[in-house]
């Protein structure tokens, strides 16, 4: 079941859109996963992924992020996914989510991961389980 956008914004896969600084921002020093995390290294990240924004449709300011790295035949990974504190409780990361798989079905991938240590009902919501065989699956570089 997708997600619905609540009025007055939108979703744009546009990278031309992004803003780059407040991405860096949000994730380098609020995000638990990323921070400090250099504008390089984030600018780096953006140019190797899908990326998708939440803007308010009215001042066009970016409000949520995500990004997917993809091979766009098998298997994507979601992360970086971020909703400004100001906006949070409007559903726009459900909707986010929401838009992220649909954007990606065409592709027919066969998995779509994800990492969270504290929105799991969100990502459950949009269909997300947890994985049915972890024993099967190995990490490198884990924290």
């Amino acid at each position: 079941m997708s997600a619905a956008l609540p009025e007055g914004y939108e979703i744009s896969a546009d990278p031309a859109r992004l803003d780059v600084a407040r991405i860096h921002r949000w994730l380098s020093e609020d995000a638990y996963w990323a921070l400090g995390r250099s504008r390089q290294k984030q600018e780096e990240a953006i140019g190797g992924s899908l990326n998708f924004g939440v803007y308010e449709q009215v001042s066009g300011a970016q409000v949520a992020y995500a990004r997917v790295v993809t091979d766009r035949a098998t298997f994507a990974w979601l992360c970086d996914v971020y909703v400004d504190p100001g906006v949070r409780g409007k559903g726009l990361g459900g909707a986010l989510v929401a838009a992220v798989k649909e954007h990606l079905e065409p592709y027919g991938l066969r998995r779509i991961l994800l990492a969270t240590a504290d929105a799991h009902e969100v990502y459950a919501r949009a269909g997300f389980e947890p994985l049915a065989t972890p024993g099967k699956w190995m990490a490198f570089g884990q924290q």
